[in-house]
């Protein structure tokens, strides 16, 4: 009976040695990742963090710039009418806006041609579209060189795949797997952060594109409103 409870001990022990090893699944952090990837993505990363913020922050602005109250206009025709520019005046003080320091700028030049009026009202147009877009350009630079710093990143990858070889004489998996960590990892680095980055410059710039089409319709309101008079 021992024997029989030995033999089949050994015939199982035998096929557990026969049954292939299970591979135990390793996965990669992101900071392993960024680790491989070397020095390349130190600016890379600098990179992203400068798209990030850039974005943010123009993006309140603008949105801040391009929401007005709907009565602020229809305050500012019952003013004129009324012949109360000085409330006019107070109201636009008040009003934190791009078109509230244009319509400001027009009632400031009261009594003078409407040409004199448009144009100072064009003026601060122009002057408050270009505090919309500051940084903007920052934005659309990083969307550009991003994918360069990713394909320097491929350059000095392929050049450490080599060295290696040279050093090793071998073309083990594990004598470019190095190389090809830097070359892929900085790749595909360089292109997401430049992807976003492009991306959200394009719509940030079609938010200024929003808010300058409603500076505009104030604007032309208020010259609309400067001119009744003159019709009737």
């Amino acid at each position: 009976m021992s024997v029989l409870l030995q033999t089949m001990l050994g015939a199982a022990d035998s096929a557990a040695a026969l049954q292939p090893a299970v591979k135990t699944e390793e996965s990669i952090s992101l900071l392993d990742m960024v680790v491989k990837g070397g020095p390349i993505m130190i600016p890379l990363a600098l990179l992203s963090v400068a798209a990030v913020y850039i974005f943010f922050e123009r993006f309140f602005t603008i949105r801040k710039s391009s929401n007005i109250d709907k009565n602020f206009i229809n305050q500012i025709k019952d003013f004129v009418h009324s012949g109360n520019v000085d409330a006019a005046k107070s109201l636009c003080k008040n009003t934190n806006h791009p078109v509230a320091r244009m319509i400001e700028k027009g009632l400031m030049r009261l009594g003078k041609p409407i040409r004199d009026i448009e144009s100072a009202i064009e003026n601060v147009g122009k002057l408050e579209i270009y505090k919309m877009e500051k940084n903007l350009s920052f934005l659309g630079t990083i969307a550009g060189i991003a994918p360069m710093f990713g394909f320097l990143g491929t350059i000095f990858g392929v050049i450490k795949i080599f060295y290696q070889i040279s050093l090793e004489n071998s073309l083990e998996i594990d004598t470019i797997s190095g190389g090809l960590y830097v070359k892929m990892i900085t790749s595909a680095a360089g292109l997401l952060v430049g992807v976003a980055a492009y991306v959200g410059y394009h719509y940030l710039i079609a938010l200024v594109d929003r808010a300058v089409n409603k500076m505009e319709i104030n604007a032309v309101e208020f010259i609309d409103l400067l001119e009744e008079p003159a019709s009737k």
